[in-house]
């Protein structure tokens, strides 16, 4: 990439995000999109505006998002998102305080140096063999075996250190964070439960229920409370959610008829559109009675016939049940599996009844289905990112010559045609990636999302960052690993520095374009505004228009991972990138504060478990990064870069300690934290009843005449929303 294109994507990017915001003090200040930039304070019953005027100063969000407190964010977004702000903060720290020291000594000593100007070849340089004046300000320009090569080797140490304090610092802040959050005096359901998988068969003569109470009742004899027995669900999920949708579109009929006085009509064949014409609202109302009438008859069996072999585990105070969750019940393994129960809304409760066994199965086939993705989806991006350079494009596409010589849109295909093109085939494996995840055998969502961020995690590092690198000359590349197959990180060494510029711009391109679009929410505000006038009739329609659903940590924490690599990685190869990174995550924090304040709404809560995984991924890219500089700093024949070695040993003890002091206390609930006293006494029967699905909680207490999965079963109609 020249050096004028990538001015030009950088200025173009920058005046794009700065329309986007001043489109965002516009349509948040007009009443009618109120629900698009605050629906979670709408939802918690608070004044969007907190009281201002609808003209208040347009650069307001930035004053609230900067004085907000981290305990407004946990009151208002729970603890995973303060979590994820210490991530932000943490990852800003690091670079800040890197960018202090490194950028007045690395800069000067790399433009001062004459490594490309004396060089006859240019395959050193950052834009990918073209001679850029961002070579200038980047190590590229260090002479070989130089001395100046000593302040880059301590840039990685320095570096290191920064990243080492940040992170121990991170790491005891969100350990103290998680553990208030669980002494709170207010009652937490998953507090007094526990989950049990791998249950025995019972003894002749004994149901499922009676068998896990005569257990647990023995052991804990005066704390035992009750059982809930998993049982499978599917058919009468699927009653359950066509009676939901009856009821959705008799409340749509209604609607209707109330704005028009004219009775609606459907017709009763394939998708409407085929069939019988009859009457919409006495239509439903059949449907409706119908689906009643089948979801009992369904409740009775499932809860008679069709128990599993996992049950949720109460008892009347949350020492107990952190105890036996921590406890080993069973001699054997794969009996009688015991953990803490996810929240009632997380659960996944078709992976409770898989067997112990058949989980480890299924996850080390996983393992390998992820392997193999990685492996063959890399040939398609590193396709991509070979053709999508401008000399390749002309030779894949010859009649595109003609147009790729107008000066303005050759500058405007090299800017932003790789980075887009990274960008589309990123977005095709979140849901992919959850599935597997799922598939596992993993019992809650939080679980799924941390191991679905994983996957996209390594995906992406070893894909997009390592993948496009060595693509960018992927056959001299391939000839260099065939003849030479341990010298990888020699070859993806060599291959960073032709990259800086294409990274620079995706990091660029990422926190202009992708912040923007955050900020503004145009496309949400869009589709909101046509589904209300067009499609939706009803208050529930219109409020599942606007419901922004939560932060998507599944897809967010792995993006902000990739460029943490990418900074990481660049650092000292490039330094000017640490700029762009606090650019990133500066933007970020402030950004998405004001969204978690006023958009996003929780879907769980798992009190910080994201964290351990976090820090995990940040020791990763740390770890590659001394590894990548270890090998370059070999390509530019510095015989000290042996100095590296005792650093990248340090990181990964640094690892196993961070690991062993605090991972525990995330794995499950200290015993000083569950003694905590309540400020009132439980209400057991309540969060008894918040375990139970939605699709058995419409049963009547008088027709349950059975020893079935819930033998003090109330009248749930009171409580669907459980």
């Amino acid at each position: 990439m020249e050096f004028e294109a990538f001015l030009l994507s950088l200025g173009t990017s920058a005046f794009i995000f700065l329309v986007l915001m001043f489109l965002f003090t516009w349509l948040s200040r007009r009443p009618g999109n109120v629900s698009i930039y605050y629906p979670n304070r709408i939802l918690k019953g608070m004044d969007p505006w907190e009281g201002s005027s609808l003209t208040r100063n347009p650069f307001a969000w930035i004053r609230e998002a900067l004085t907000s407190s981290e305990q407004d964010v946990v009151n208002l977004s729970g603890v995973d998102t303060a979590v994820y702000f210490v991530f932000l903060s943490t990852v800003l720290g690091i670079f800040a305080l890197s960018s202090l020291l490194i950028l007045p000594i690395l800069l000067p000593l790399a433009a001062t140096d004459k490594s490309i100007k004396n060089s006859r070849d240019v395959t050193d340089t950052t834009s990918k063999g073209t001679f850029s004046q961002l070579d200038n300000l980047s190590m590229a320009n260090i002479t070989r075996k130089s001395s100046r090569l000593w302040a880059f080797l301590g840039a990685v140490y320095w570096i290191s250190l920064v990243t080492y304090f940040m992170l121990w610092k991170a790491y005891k802040h969100v350990s103290t964070l998680r553990a208030q959050a669980l002494m709170s005096a207010d009652t937490i359901p998953e507090q007094f439960a526990i989950l049990v998988r791998d249950i025995p068969s019972p003894p002749n003569g004994q149901t499922h229920k009676e068998f896990i109470d005569s257990f647990f009742r023995d052991i804990y004899p005066e704390t035992f409370y009750r059982s809930l027995v998993v049982t499978e669900n599917r058919k009468v999920n699927k009653i359950w959610e066509g009676l939901e949708g009856y009821k959705k579109k008799l409340a749509r009929a209604e609607a209707i008829f109330a704005a028009t006085s004219n009775r609606p009509t459907n017709k009763t064949g394939l998708l409407g559109l085929a069939g019988k014409k009859v009457d919409s609202i006495e239509y439903y109302t059949d449907l409706i009675n119908e689906s009643v009438a089948k979801l009992e008859t369904e409740q009775k069996k499932v809860l008679a016939e069709k128990q599993q072999t996992a049950a949720i585990v109460f008892f009347t105070d949350r020492v107990t049940a952190a105890l036996a969750a921590q406890s080993l019940h069973s001699q054997m393994v794969d009996t009688w599996t015991v953990t803490e129960a996810p929240e009632p809304r997380q659960i996944l409760w078709e992976n409770l009844n898989i067997k112990f066994f058949t989980r480890l199965i299924r996850q080390y086939l996983i393992y390998f289905i992820v392997a193999i993705t990685i492996l063959f989806y890399m040939i398609p991006i590193a396709f991509v990112s070979a053709i999508t350079t401008l000399a390749n494009l002309q030779k894949a596409i010859p009649f595109i010559k003609p147009v790729v010589k107008i000066t303005f849109i050759r500058t405007v295909l090299e800017s932003y045609l790789p980075q887009i093109a990274l960008i589309i085939f990123l977005a095709m494996l979140p849901k992919f990636l959850m599935f597997l995840s799922k598939y596992e055998g993993i019992p809650s969502r939080s679980h799924a999302v941390r191991a679905a961020s994983g996957k996209y995690f390594y995906f992406s590092v070893l894909n997009v960052f390592i993948g496009v690198t060595l693509a960018g000359s992927l056959f001299d590349n391939l000839k260099a690993l065939q003849q030479k197959p341990n010298s990888i990180v020699t070859v993806l060494a060599t291959s960073l520095p032709k990259n800086a510029t294409f990274f620079l711009t995706y990091v660029a391109l990422k926190f202009f374009i992708g912040y923007g679009l955050e900020l503004s929410r145009i496309i949400p505000l869009i589709i909101f505004h046509l589904k209300k006038k067009y499609l939706y009739k009803t208050e529930a329609e219109v409020k599942e228009a606007w419901y922004p659903g939560d932060l998507r940590y599944a897809t967010r924490v792995p993006s902000d991972m990739l460029i943490l690599t990418i900074t990481f990685c660049y650092s000292v190869i490039a330094p000017l990138i640490l700029v762009f990174g606090v650019i990133y995550f500066g933007l970020g924090w402030l950004i998405l504060r004001n969204q978690a304040l006023k958009v996003y709404v929780p879907s769980y809560e798992s009190y910080g478990r994201m964290w351990p995984h976090i820090h995990t991924r940040i020791l990763a890219a740390l770890f590659l990064f001394q590894v990548v500089m270890f090998g370059y700093l070999g390509v530019k024949l510095f015989v000290w870069a042996t100095l590296l070695v005792p650093l990248i040993v340090i990181s990964l003890i640094f690892g196993y300690v961070c690991r062993r002091k605090f991972y525990s206390g995330f794995q499950h609930t200290a015993l000083e934290v569950a003694c905590r006293e309540l400020k009132e006494r439980p209400d057991l029967e309540e969060i008894f009843r918040s375990f139970i699905p939605h699709s058995l909680s419409t049963h009547k207490p008088e027709d349950h005449q059975f020893k079935g999965a819930m033998s003090r079963y109330q009248d749930y109609a009171a409580i669907s929303a459980a």
